[in-house]
């Protein structure tokens, strides 16, 4: 298992994982109904404001998920941010994972790496973390 990503997207991300700092960032890439092609970011307010937990707004969730049905597309990555922790699902990000079918991708901005950053994807189906490579495009 693999997720292929575009450089711009994987910027864009670090971008907002920064700029939200210290609260964790979150969002989606959407793609092509049936593509599992990551080619549209949406970034989300995190609902929660916190640095270590974050959550959609119901509202925004609403309008996403009437969004992706409107264009036809799928939720291909849920993402978010670890502020002081490795790029890896907290048991908490392990129980709120619904989509079996996302990539779940975590980006870390602890300061013991800055200025570098952690850029790992994830597959979480019942409750089952696997790690998957990342292939970054230009």
């Amino acid at each position: 298992m693999s997720l292929t990503i575009s450089r711009a997207i994987v910027n864009a991300i670090l971008e907002q994982s920064r700029a939200e700092y210290p609260d964790e960032c979150c969002g989606v890439i959407l793609g092509p109904a049936g593509s599992n092609s990551p080619v549209r970011l949406k970034p989300m307010v995190n609902a929660a404001h916190s640095p270590t937990f974050y959550e959609f707004d119901p509202k925004d969730l609403l309008a996403l998920y009437r969004e992706v049905d409107d264009r036809d597309e799928e939720i291909v990555v849920i993402y978010h941010s670890h502020t002081e922790t490795e790029a890896y699902p907290s048991r908490t990000d392990i129980a709120y994972a619904g989509e079996p079918g996302a990539h779940y991708v975590l980006v870390s901005t602890r300061k013991e790496i800055a200025p570098a950053t952690e850029f790992r994807s994830y597959r979480i189906i019942d409750g089952v973390v696997t790690e998957e490579s990342v292939d970054i495009t230009d």
